[in-house]
């Protein structure tokens, strides 16, 4: 058994899985990953389980070092600078830190939150099946709030000598695609101000909503309805008009109108929007939204299919065998010297 040490930790940054579900009509929240492609992508890259639990490092820098033996790794979802005792670390590929090796991450680029695999799991008691961290329901196993400095995670030796890669594809900016409703007939003409304007994460948005900045969506019939279920994604508009998208540590039931729903497809990229950027919505049919989650549910079964084994290269044959020199000379031999102007044949 190994272990891995926080040494340093930003905000927003906890053990999470798949999830737990079975149990939202008794008002458990699901949590689980912000970006399940990337975890899973991560996981893979590890020998895991796509949905196994493993580190959700939010948008500040984190550092940790391993104890006790090896300890395979491997990071997917927003890049940010990475390295392993000084050496770069390449984000959607493993690696192997050595006994007291550093890992450090910087802030994001771009995105949100990546994804710490580290190779046999998390350790930890399963909380209703999952080790997912809630912190405001006191969830998560092995620590039920986010990682702070001093924590120490058990993780397994590393077993495995060969370093994998993956291809993951690449993120799109195209709009966010929403099925309308259930209450959106509570909103009339706003309906088409929500489709048409452009809007922007807020900073005060956390693991449970994404408050959206943007134009005031205003109500036909008052804020308030008889209080029903919510699901990843429901897009509820409070009685202020500035719509939250309910995220996997929401509540499983609220009394808002909810003006449209997030489709189960582009709820990771939705997550890694950063705070601040500019982005639209996009309606479509609930069968548009059906395909794209089945299609995605394809993606994450043969994403084993773009796994590979890195090919490691010993760099002093490679720099020999390239002769990147072109042809050597003898400085204690004129014949091999270059002269210009070159001696007439």
């Amino acid at each position: 058994m190994s272990r891995l040490v926080v040494t340093a930790v930003g905000p927003a940054t906890s053990v999470q899985d798949g999830g737990r579900y079975g149990a939202q009509r008794y008002g458990l929240t699901p949590s689980g990953a912000m970006d399940r492609l990337a975890l899973a992508a991560a996981n893979y890259l590890v020998g895991n389980l796509p949905f196994a639990a493993a580190i959700e490092v939010g948008p500040f820098g984190s550092a940790f070092v391993a104890r006790d033996g090896k300890v395979r790794i491997a990071l997917a979802g927003a890049v940010r600078n990475a390295d392993v005792a000084g050496r770069p670390l390449t984000f959607n590929e493993s690696c192997t830190l050595n006994d007291g090796d550093s890992l450090t991450l910087d802030g994001v680029r771009g995105g949100t939150f990546s994804y710490l695999a580290i190779e046999g799991g998390v350790k930890g008691e399963p909380m209703f099946g999952s080790l997912a961290v809630n912190a405001r329901a006191g969830l998560g196993s092995p620590f039920p709030r986010p990682l702070q400095a001093g924590d120490t995670l058990d993780v397994d030796a590393a077993k495995a000598v060969t370093e994998r890669r993956i291809n993951v594809p690449a993120s799109s900016d195209d709009p966010i695609r929403v099925v309308m409703g259930p209450q959106d007939d509570e909103f009339g003409e706003a309906n088409d101000l929500f489709l048409r304007s452009e809007w922007k994460i807020s900073a005060t948005s956390d693991r449970m909503g994404y408050r959206l900045e943007g134009p005031t969506i205003k109500h036909l019939h008052g804020h308030n309805i008889v209080s029903d279920g919510t699901v990843n994604g429901s897009i509820q508009v409070p009685g202020n008009g500035q719509p939250i998208v309910l995220m996997p540590d929401r509540g499983t039931s609220g009394g808002y109108p909810k003006i449209a729903t997030v489709i189960t497809a582009d709820l990771g990229r939705f997550a890694q929007i950063p705070a601040g950027r500019t982005f639209h919505f996009q309606a479509v049919t609930m069968a548009e939204a059906q395909a794209e989650a089945r299609a995605m549910a394809e993606l994450l079964r043969t994403l084993p299919d773009r796994v590979h084994d890195v090919r490691n290269v010993d760099l002093s044959d490679a720099l020999r065998n390239a002769n990147i020199a072109g042809s050597a000379v003898n400085a204690f031999d004129s014949g091999t010297w270059q002269t210009w102007p070159p001696p007439e044949s």
